[in-house]
């Protein structure tokens, strides 16, 4: 019998991200053998499906599809970056956004019951990837656009996915403008959209900040050092308002209005946007698996 070491254990654990525990049963079963573990393992994922729903799904991909004016962005979620990078979660995800393009579904729970080009739902096919992968996948938000104008569907590094239609224009400005949502998250598209809340809200935190003798000063150069001050923020706030990325000379306003085109909105989904992650401590856990 092969002797289980603590980096036997964790290099496992880090290729199918199993716990540890089950790691180390692996590898006692197999010899040490990685791959046979590793295979034994999403074996036992078969059984162990509906155990690993709890587990908490912060890592992942957004996949797109597209076909002319429409286009669907599809957040999916796995426990580790490891599994987000596997060819097999990739090609599920990349059939999941197909599903969802085909099938027009509006929400996740509708697009859990469409057909995927293999036959079977994006369900079964879910629950078929959780016992290959050995982890909790999860598929957690649906962005959709469907119009006459021109859209651009834009994912980088499979992380921040957005969606950005453009009235007027053409496919490269879209996609221009999809890039700098992906890069500067604007909260919101022009200046008419941003809430009276907000704005009332930065006055009162503007004003606090001021000097008493800023204060003292007439009302009127008082009014417009807040609005300078409210101005810049709400440009910073809107996509209309910021430096365009791809030319930084001028705002995305300005460029938007020279070619003629205007934004009619934009979708952005980041992966484990809003997820509490699980820092862990794999050293401590390879530990603690190893006394037991």
């Amino acid at each position: 019998m092969a002797e289980i070491t603590a980096s036997l254990v964790k290099e496992l654990r880090e290729r199918t991200g199993a716990g540890m525990m089950e790691c180390k049963k692996a590898l006692t079963e197999n010899n040490g053998d990685l791959d046979a573990s590793a295979e034994w393992l999403r074996k036992q994922g078969i059984i162990k499906v509906g155990k690993k729903a709890d587990r908490v799904t912060a890592e992942g991909r957004v996949a797109v599809a597209q076909d002319g004016g429409k286009a669907v962005l599809v957040e999916i979620n796995s426990e580790t970056d490891f599994v987000a990078k596997d060819e097999n979660f990739i090609a599920f995800t990349n059939a999941v956004a197909q599903a969802a393009l085909a099938s027009g579904a509006a929400d996740v729970e509708a697009l859990k019951a469409a057909k995927t080009a293999s036959g079977e739902t994006v369900e079964e096919a879910r629950a078929a990837a959780v016992s290959k992968l050995g982890e909790n996948i999860q598929i957690r938000r649906l962005a959709r656009i469907e119009t006459a104008n021109n859209v651009a569907a834009y994912v980088h590094g499979g992380k921040i996915g957005v969606l950005v239609e453009l009235a007027g224009g053409d496919a490269e400005l879209a996609r221009g403008i999809a890039m700098h949502v992906a890069a500067m998250n604007p909260p919101h598209n022009k200046a008419s959209d941003v809430p009276a809340d907000f704005i009332a809200k930065e006055k009162e935190i503007e004003l606090a900040k001021m000097t008493d003798k800023d204060k003292a000063k007439p009302a009127d150069i008082l009014e417009k050092i807040i609005g300078g001050k409210i101005a810049k923020i709400i440009n910073e706030n809107t996509l209309y308002g910021q430096a365009y990325v791809l030319n930084s000379d001028q705002t995305v306003e300005a460029t938007v209005k020279a070619a003629g085109a205007d934004v009619v909105g934009f979708q952005r989904l980041v992966v484990g946007e809003g997820i509490e992650k699980v820092v862990e401590d794999y050293a401590a856990e390879v530990a603690k698996a190893m006394q037991v």
